[in-house]
């Protein structure tokens, strides 16, 4: 009796894998995607935005804002662009409720991607934040950073510039808009400059790390970074004391 030949499964392709790895894609396979913590497959070479979110459970994909991660940019895809899952590079997607914030702009931006870690971190603080392009730097930016008490207002935007090379390049001062002033007026040291961000003048506190204290790649990182600067904001009122 002639056997027969079982049908040769369709190789798997994780997306995300075969982008860290820098291989290309093979067509005419099924392909696995991520999209915020879980992944997908799919045996489509291109999909639309809108096919994206609702594979992934989004819906209505109207009411959601879709990214993808490519190398270190961020893109934003609308509902009816295509993404090419063949194409390289591309390494997973991003999610994001339209209603996010009051009072700041339903859309924040990601210009640009900071590690994955960072990313689940700062989301888990619950303030709105973008990472922009101005020129040729970049900066994070969170919104309604809340002052200690003793400050002439409740809460500010916090801008940290991101070196070219971090997470090994030290982060260095913080950026305030509106500034942070004291209620009472005194004037606060080394925060008499302003720096042009994103069209707005942020108010740049220079306080830095130390050659007993140094930057510790690894270690350190963005989350830390504003633990320090919430640090730096409650010793103004010890040092006066």
């Amino acid at each position: 009796m002639e056997k027969k030949n079982k049908p040769e499964e369709t190789e798997v392709i994780d997306l995300e894998e075969y982008a860290k790895a820098g291989n290309p894609v093979p067509k005419g396979k099924k392909y696995k995607f991520r999209v915020g913590k879980e992944k997908f497959e799919t045996d489509r070479e291109k999909l639309k935005g809108r096919e994206i979110l609702t594979i992934a459970g989004k819906l209505p994909p109207e009411n959601w804002l879709l990214s993808q991660k490519k190398g270190k940019a961020v893109i934003k895809v609308e509902l009816d662009d295509i993404v090419d899952l063949c194409e390289p590079g591309v390494e997973r997607f991003m999610v994001m409720p339209k209603d996010q914030t009051e009072g700041e702009s339903p859309t924040l931006r990601r210009q640009f991607a900071l590690p994955e870690d960072e990313v689940e971190g700062l989301d888990a603080i619950g303030l709105p934040w973008e990472t922009i392009l101005d020129g040729s730097a970049m900066w994070l930016l969170v919104h309604r950073f809340p002052l200690p008490a003793g400050y002439s207002q409740g809460h500010t935007t916090v801008a940290i510039q991101i070196p070219p090379n971090y997470p090994i390049g030290q982060l260095d001062m913080v950026f305030f808009h509106p500034a942070a002033t004291r209620a009472d007026g005194v004037p606060i040291r080394a925060a008499d400059h302003f720096q042009p961000i994103d069209g707005r003048g942020f108010q740049r506190w220079s306080r830095h790390y130390t050659a007993a204290n140094p930057w510790i790649p690894g270690e350190y990182n963005v989350l830390t970074h504003l633990e320090l600067v919430r640090h730096w904001l409650e010793r103004e009122f010890k040092q006066a004391a």
